[in-house]
């Protein structure tokens, strides 16, 4: 019984402060509404990402129109991507609110998950995904400095992005060893990395208070 007593309590839902728990769970429905968009567009342009352009629907499944785009996106597609961008983190303080009191769960989904999606975006961005030119404000990303990097393609912005990784996984490890700084270090890359970083952000900033 008393094993039974401890999974509960290791599995039941933490609180968040109530703004961020309204956003974690608008969030989820950002996500699902933004995939909506963006399905739309495959609706109503033959290609709907000039990235991927054998991402495409018969013509006997599409409406008889054409949306315009907003830069090299047709407009469903532009506001489904930026929803996912802005929505992305809640999906990691959904697992913080579902099993951040299991063992380390702060620091995996604060700042542990949050580097490694940085971290793989990051490559995906420069090594492979299919680049338009010319390059455009209009370029999602999930942090300001990897928007930076998809709107310019200079590669100093990218370096950096892989530096701000790096300060993640500093960070994760600081918080998993409980180490003097890991508030600093998560309001660092919480800043550094938005909006992906807000978990971190707002775990630095509780601690700072606590702290205080």
């Amino acid at each position: 019984m008393t094993g039974l007593s401890d999974h509960h309590r290791q599995t039941e839902r933490l609180s968040l402060p109530s703004w961020l728990d309204r956003y974690t769970t608008l969030g989820l429905y950002g996500l699902l509404v933004g995939t909506g968009f963006c399905l739309v567009a495959f609706l109503t342009n033959p290609v709907p990402d000039p990235s991927f352009p054998w991402a495409t629907l018969p013509d006997s499944l599409r409406l008889p129109f054409e949306q315009p785009r907003i830069e090299h996106w047709p407009v469903t597609y532009t506001i489904g991507i930026w929803l996912w961008v802005f929505c992305f983190p809640a999906l990691f303080l959904t697992g913080y609110r579902r099993y951040g009191n299991l063992n380390r769960g702060n620091a995996v989904w604060f700042v542990g998950l949050p580097t490694v999606a940085m971290l793989s975006l990051t490559t995906y961005c420069r090594f492979f995904w299919p680049k338009l030119h010319p390059a455009t404000w209009n370029a999602p990303a999930y942090t300001f400095v990897c928007w930076l990097y998809c709107s310019t393609y200079d590669v100093i912005w990218s370096n950096a992005a892989y530096l701000i990784a790096l300060l993640g996984i500093v960070t994760t490890i600081l918080l998993l060893q409980r180490r003097h700084g890991t508030t600093y270090a998560l309001i660092g890359f919480g800043i550094l990395a938005l909006p992906l970083g807000l978990p971190a952000l707002y775990e630095g900033s509780r601690r700072a208070r606590t702290e205080g």
